[in-house]
């Protein structure tokens, strides 16, 4: 593919003309806090690459590993192999040219050429605006450095050759205006990958009957959890929330107000509340929007169940 032909040289690919080109990242203070925002509290990269303290309701990172890395996600998120989060602060981030980063993010290209898999989500940070992208990673050469090595992920064998066909040519789009609170919902759903976790997978990919329907199984601490239906099925889903409703629901957990409890072996989520309580109550609305439109998916989910592994 020429996405890893090309992936050995410092270029990223053009939104325009599909051509590898020379990109350089935003310096001033608007743009790098626009980075901090993204990176926190939309597209959270900083929520798999740091630790999280799963004793306690919604695991809160761990404070001294910010973006430092090292969480696992394998057997437990039901992945064919075990995969480690990178260090993606300026410890490891500094033998990396900007552009080198912006292909990986993007296009699902390691510096050394290897393919990413796609528990990365650069299908979907292909997507943004290329500005915003630039931004998040303007704000990683922020981050304090931390001194982690990450271990090697582990693919299963017969996902080496698959990922071999993953990476893809990026596809950035101008950010919708916030008019157009659908489209612009629909923009930060996708840099936000809720689809993918709210989205049962079958044969590798997505199932488009049932997006957003919920169900997808995560192992966490002696536990089952599914996560939710948030299709705007009236039964089932938040067909019945108001847009008040769920805002609230994500203020809720706002780190300023909320302290987590300790849990235990009971109830608890990997959905990283505290950090999407940082958007904007203008973009949770938007959000909300958009999977207002969705299909309406009837598909009760337990959320939690104890001792069943």
């Amino acid at each position: 593919m020429a996405v890893v032909a090309g992936c050995a040289h410092p270029k990223a690919y053009s939104p325009t003309s599909g051509r590898i080109r020379t990109v350089s990242l935003p310096n001033a203070p608007a743009q790098i806090e626009r980075g901090r925002y993204l990176a926190t509290h939309v597209a959270v990269c900083l929520d798999c690459h740091s630790k999280r303290n799963y004793s306690r309701l919604a695991g809160p990172i761990i404070p001294g590993t910010l973006g430092g890395g090292g969480e696992e996600f394998g057997e437990n998120y039901g992945l064919p192999g075990t995969y480690y989060a990178k260090n993606i602060t300026p410890f490891a981030l500094k033998s990396w040219s900007d552009t080198e980063f912006l292909l990986a993010m993007t296009a699902g290209v390691s510096k050394d050429g290897k393919p990413l898999f796609p528990l990365m989500p650069y299908s979907n940070y292909g997507k943004m605006d290329e500005n915003d992208a630039r931004s998040i990673l303007a704000y990683l050469r922020t981050l304090e450095p931390i001194e982690n090595t990450v271990p090697e992920s582990k693919p299963a064998t017969p996902i080496k050759l698959a990922m071999k066909m993953m990476p893809h040519k990026a596809r950035f789009q101008a950010i919708p205006s916030e008019k157009n609170s659908v489209e612009y919902g629909r923009y930060l759903v996708t840099m936000a990958g809720c689809a993918d976790c709210h989205t049962r997978r079958g044969m590798g990919g997505l199932s488009k009957k049932a997006a957003f329907a919920g169900g997808t199984e995560i192992k966490l601490n002696g536990g089952l959890l599914k996560t939710a239906n948030i299709t705007p099925d009236r039964e089932t889903g938040i067909g019945a929330w108001t847009k008040a409703d769920f805002i609230r629901r994500f203020k809720t957990y706002d780190p300023a107000t909320f302290k987590a409890p300790e849990v235990g072996s009971g109830f608890n989520t990997v959905m990283p509340w505290s950090m999407y309580a940082g958007m904007s109550e203008q973009d949770l609305g938007a959000i909300y929007d958009y999977l207002k439109t969705v299909k309406p998916v009837r598909n009760k989910v337990e959320i939690f169940r104890t001792h069943r592994l």
